[in-house]
């Protein structure tokens, strides 16, 4: 099976997540922000892409960089579904896809090997953002789940993986597992912004590997969408 890991020239970056209601704010969007340096991609949701149709959303707007589509949340399907759902995502000519395989050890690997065999990049998260996500905070997740998740990952060759921005101890956690079983693991990281993450903290914390902020309404609810891309760009080209 050939591998695709390659997602982004630079090694530090924002992906914007474009959590918006309509195709009009989407274009504005990326309108205003494709060709400020450091912006390396743009992240689509199930919103958009029940509403419009993913492919749609891909034919219609030219984003000029990376798009991964986030399902919100992908990989807890049956192991059957893998490779339907990689394939409608390869169709609409999405580059990069999350998942975050909840329902077990089959489900991961079946979506992680249907992702690379379309020609896609797999970007796998274990741990969300919210709070009352684990059993030990009052959520539903045994508390071991993520790390088992990003372990399997790692052994089937995936590069890239979803940490949560805005819960450090959890990072440097993560981190120590994911960078014990692969030579170089990229980072992306939501809950930057209005969730609490700062970019100079978390990406500190991950000194010498490839990092990127997921960010969404601190941009795109901004008063001057242009100015507030470039603050959060500048931020993250500092570790360049």
């Amino acid at each position: 099976m050939l591998i695709f890991t390659i997602m982004f020239e630079k090694r530090h970056g924002i992906i914007i997540a474009c959590d918006v209601e309509n195709m009009e704010k989407l274009k504005e969007l990326v309108e205003k922000t494709y060709g400020i340096e450091g912006i390396v991609g743009y992240k689509i949701g199930a919103n958009l892409a029940l509403k419009y149709g993913l492919k749609n959303i891909m034919g219609e707007i030219d984003f000029c960089l990376p798009v991964i589509y986030d399902h919100q949340k992908a990989g807890t399907d049956i192991p059957q579904i893998a490779n339907k759902f990689a394939k409608a995502c390869r169709e609409a000519g999405i580059k990069g896809v999350i998942i975050f395989p909840q329902a077990g050890p089959k489900s991961e690997e079946a979506f992680i090997d249907a992702i690379f065999m379309h020609k896609m990049v797999p970007m796998v998260g274990g741990e969300m953002t919210h709070e009352k996500y684990l059993y030990e905070e009052g959520g539903f997740i045994v508390d071991s789940a993520p790390s088992k998740i990003y372990e399997i990952a790692a052994r089937k060759r995936v590069d890239y993986f979803i940490l949560p921005g805005n819960k450090e101890e959890a990072i440097k956690k993560y981190h120590m597992i994911i960078a014990n079983l692969i030579n170089e693991p990229k980072y992306c990281m939501p809950g930057i912004g209005r969730q609490g993450g700062e970019i100079k903290k978390v990406f500190s914390l991950l000194l010498g590997y490839p990092s990127y902020a997921i960010v969404g309404s601190s941009i795109y609810d901004s008063s001057d969408i242009e100015k507030s891309a470039k603050i959060f760009a500048k931020e993250a080209m500092e570790f360049e």
